[in-house]
């Protein structure tokens, strides 16, 4: 039986969506033991405060920084549990706040927790979010992330209508960073720097996942766990800011090296078309 669970939340700029994040929380059936979320030099970081003063079945620790980056902003946040106290089936959920969970999201993941011993990181089924309009999408985020046979990386059912596709328990190459649930023996071995800081932002999930797996470690999906995500890819590629576009390929270059491959290929053609064609 896992004994608690904490929750990390890094948050730059999201006022609006915080609130809805952790009130999903407070509404799940089993109650989270201790809620970490670290700002990472939002504009007016506030609605931070405001969060920690609210009352939720679980505290709401707060911690500012400058912008330094999800991977270290979740490092940041993972620093303030104490490791050496943390139990094997304990478990840490890394979470955007723009994510949020099913009432029965932690309960089932509590109830899979105690099984296979090699499983490191749980994952579940992510649905879109129309956040304006409170509503799911109905089309699937995430399923867990795969690897192209040319290299790239990508969601697996990613804008798909959700008709079951995916409705398979399965272990998976990488899991979504914006609901990451590891188990307290998975964090232990790995250390305070889970996550690799040489990435600011994007492909820190991937790397992350190919280290855990290198290490042993196995990434389970299990379809039941249903949450919902509002980011932004529904828009078009040309839409995404060109300085942010550029970063991922860079980062895909940067996965890659550190993870020797012939798909680095791949990403040096994508960079040099984004870099130069702003593809």
């Amino acid at each position: 039986m896992t004994k608690k669970i904490y929750v990390i939340v890094v948050t730059h700029n999201s006022g609006e969506l915080l609130p809805a994040c952790l009130g999903y929380l407070n509404g799940a059936a089993v109650a989270v033991t201790d809620v970490i979320v670290v700002d990472c030099g939002s504009e007016d970081a506030a609605y931070v405060d405001v969060a920690a003063d609210m009352r939720y079945r679980f505290p709401v620790r707060v911690i500012k920084t400058d912008n330094i980056g999800f991977g270290a902003g979740n490092n940041r946040g993972l620093a303030e549990l104490d490791l050496g106290g943390l139990a094997d089936d304990d478990l840490v959920l890394f979470m955007n706040p723009d994510t949020f969970i099913s009432e029965n999201w932690l309960s089932l993941v509590v109830d899979q927790c105690g099984g296979d011993a090699s499983v490191g990181v749980i994952s579940g089924k992510l649905l879109g979010f129309d956040f304006k309009e409170r509503r799911g999408t109905g089309k699937i985020d995430s399923t867990g992330v795969f690897r192209a046979w040319y290299g790239r990386w990508y969601d697996r059912g990613q804008g798909e209508e959700d008709q079951g596709q995916y409705d398979g328990c399965e272990a998976v190459p990488a899991v979504c960073g914006a609901l990451f649930c590891c188990r307290g023996a998975c964090i232990k071995k790995t250390g305070e720097k889970f996550f690799d800081e040489d990435f600011f932002l994007y492909k820190e999930d991937i790397e992350l996942s190919i280290r855990l797996r290198k290490n042993g470690w196995k990434l389970l999906y299990n379809p039941e766990l249903i949450a919902f995500h509002c980011r932004g890819w529904q828009k078009r590629r040309k839409e995404v800011n060109f300085s942010l576009r550029l970063m991922s390929a860079k980062n895909e270059i940067l996965l890659y090296r550190k993870h020797l491959s012939p798909y680095i290929l791949w990403a040096g053609v994508k960079y040099g078309l984004v870099r130069f064609f702003r593809l």
